[in-house]
């Protein structure tokens, strides 16, 4: 009976391969392509994989994108590709993600002043739409709103910036800060519309003293701001901050109990 040769067995570490392939996917300039992969294939794979993260960039931060030439969005996005290590593995983190490498990664003298704040704005948007939680609205519960118990919707954030970030566009693109910030309120809607109201920063203290109660009635409420505003005439404050809120229950901003 022969003998059959042993046959030699090639062991392959995966996970080095597959560190190898990543690499040079994520930065082919930096990192040579896998010697036992066709070259037209991992061209293919890279732009398959680019392509799906500049789209979903471009879905979600949409004034950024305009705001930006071709060369400029491009080097963005591959920086961005090549640099950032996400966390999450859906696709749906990647503005998320994003916005992560942007506050603590990025670093690029020529980028507008202002991006990181515009595209916070942008995945508040996004994140808003996408929240699992709901609001219903109820017009009986208005009813003598001063001698009820309120909260702030879930679906409703107030939000302070340096710039006036829901008037950027390629034809505002300011260089510096105004000297006032800019106070928002995005939320969604019973018919889950994402909408803005800029405010006051007497409304956005109003919105922060709900916040930080979870549940305040809103009497207290009210009486707390007029306390910190220091105004000669708190009833003032009173009468109009009931008002405010009156339309921000209107809204569906804040939920009266």
């Amino acid at each position: 009976m022969r003998n059959t040769p042993l046959e030699t067995v090639v062991k392959i570490d995966f996970k080095a391969k597959q560190q190898e392939f990543a690499a040079y996917i994520r930065d082919p300039d930096k990192n040579p392509a896998p010697v036992d992969v066709q070259p037209q294939r991992m061209a293919m794979y890279r732009e398959l994989f680019f392509n799906n993260i500049d789209t979903f960039l471009t879905a979600n931060f949409p004034v950024l994108r305009a705001i930006l030439n071709d060369r400029q969005w491009f080097e963005l996005g591959q920086d961005f590709f090549a640099n950032h290590a996400c966390v999450s593995p859906h696709f749906s983190k990647i503005p998320e993600e994003f916005l992560n490498y942007l506050q603590n990664e990025r670093d690029c003298s020529t980028d507008f002043p202002f991006m990181l704040e515009l595209a916070h704005y942008e995945w508040v948007e996004m994140a808003l739409t996408i929240a699992k939680e709901t609001v219903h609205a109820n017009p009986q519960s208005l009813d003598e709103l001063q001698n009820r118990h309120i909260t702030l919707s879930p679906l409703a954030w107030p939000l302070i910036y340096q710039y006036p970030v829901q008037q950027l566009s390629p034809n505002f693109l300011p260089e510096m800060a105004p000297d006032q910030p800019t106070f928002l309120v995005v939320y969604r809607n019973p018919e889950d519309n994402v909408n803005f109201i800029e405010i006051t920063p007497l409304t956005y203290r109003l919105l922060q003293i709900i916040q930080e109660n979870g549940e305040i009635m809103t009497i207290s409420c009210l009486k707390q701001l007029s306390e910190e505003s220091n105004h000669p005439n708190p009833q003032m404050i009173i009468t109009g901050g009931l008002q405010i809120l009156k339309e921000l229950a209107e809204k569906t901003v804040i939920i009266p109990g």
